[in-house]
Formats: C-alpha cells, structure tokens, sequence
C-alpha cells in the first residue's frame, strides 16, 4: 500500500507541473505563446509588398510635412503635424512586421523618390522641389493638393492589401490607413474649396505619378 500510494503521489505531481507549465505557456526557453503565434502566423506576398511600399511612401509624407514647419499657416501646419505624429509610429509597426516575417525590409531611411516614382501618389523629385520652393499661401495650397493625391495612393495600396493580403496586423493596419487618411482627405477637400477638386488633379500632375 505504501509503493501504490507512493506512486499515485509521484503520478499526481508529474501531472500537476505539466498543467502548470502548460498554464504558463512553458519554460522560459522556449518562445512565449504571443511570440509563437505571430511567428507562425500566416502572410503572404501581398502583406509583405504592402509594408515594404507604404514605408517610403509615409516617409515621403513625413518629409512634406516636416517642410510644413517653417512655411506654411497654421491651420496646415498643424495638419501636417498630426499627419507626422501618425506615420512615423506607422512606418515602425511595418518594419516590425516585415522583420516577424522573416523579410528584409528595405529601409534605408530615405524615401528613395527616384526609385518609387510609378507608385500610387508618389510625389516626383520635382514636385517635392517645387513644394520647398514655395512659400506661405502657396506653400498650402501646394501642400494641401499634393497630399490628397499622395493619401488617395495611400488608399488604394492599402484596400488592395484589404482584399489581397493574409497577415491580421497588416490587414488591420491597413483599414486604419483607410479610416484615418479618408477623413484627412475630406478634411484638405474643404480647406482647399471642395470644388477644386478637378483642377487639383490637373495642375499636379496626377495622370504622370499616380494617386497617392
């Protein structure tokens, strides 16, 4: 009775440490069970052309902006502050993305405007000298039709990533570029005159360099 009791005891505690290691996801050697579902989470080419796209692209929007600084009103200016403060956090959760992924990101740090000019509202080196030339009322102007053009290319890489794409986190931050840079486009619709809207797209040259 003694040998059974004793081997009941030793059965009941093998048992009971595998469901505590089992509730705490398992030693502290192997991955963390959050770690071990991103890591295994599935994605596919189209999350991984989104995020490896959109950072230039948001870092060409972080460079307008900051021009936005020492040359434009304050009702711009501080659009152009708001537009900052949300794609640099954005331009680091894609480079967080594409790391888990296990892909290279690409990121130099510079927009690389020579190398990207076909993508969705890409500004050409051009138009980017063209906005540091301006100055004041037309420095808005310039801004604000620019900046449409580069958030509605923002917009449709991202909806192609919506219904194209695999990865949770992208998808998801995919719709928050959707909801957040529609909003900022009615927005630049109003304080450039709303009517304007046909003008805009001629005089900057949507038709050569796309959308965004």
């Amino acid at each position: 009775m003694t040998q059974n009791k004793r081997t009941l005891a030793s059965a009941a505690a093998a048992v009971a440490a595998a469901l505590l290691l089992a509730s705490c996801g398992g030693t502290g050697d192997g991955p963390a069970p959050e770690a071990a579902d991103r890591s295994a989470a599935a994605f596919n080419g189209a999350d991984v052309e989104f995020a490896r796209m959109m950072i230039p692209h948001h870092r060409q929007a972080v460079e307008m902006s900051e021009l936005a600084r020492t040359r434009a009103g304050e009702d711009v200016r501080a659009l152009a502050e708001e537009i900052e403060a949300a794609q640099g956090p954005e331009i680091d959760r894609m480079n967080g993305l594409l790391e888990a992924w296990g892909e290279d990101t690409g990121d130099t740090g510079d927009t690389g405007a020579e190398d990207h000019a076909g993508m969705d509202g890409m500004l050409s080196q051009e138009q980017m000298a063209e906005l540091e030339r301006a100055e004041g009322e037309a420095f808005d102007t310039l801004f604000l039709e620019l900046m449409v053009l580069h958030h509605e290319g923002a917009v449709a890489m991202a909806e192609t990533e919506l219904e194209e794409g695999a990865d949770p986190e992208a998808r998801e931050l995919a719709q928050e570029i959707v909801d957040a840079q529609r909003s900022e486009i009615e927005l630049m619709d109003t304080m450039l005159g709303g009517a304007g809207g046909g003008d805009r797209d001629e005089s900057s040259g949507s038709g050569e360099h796309g959308g965004h």
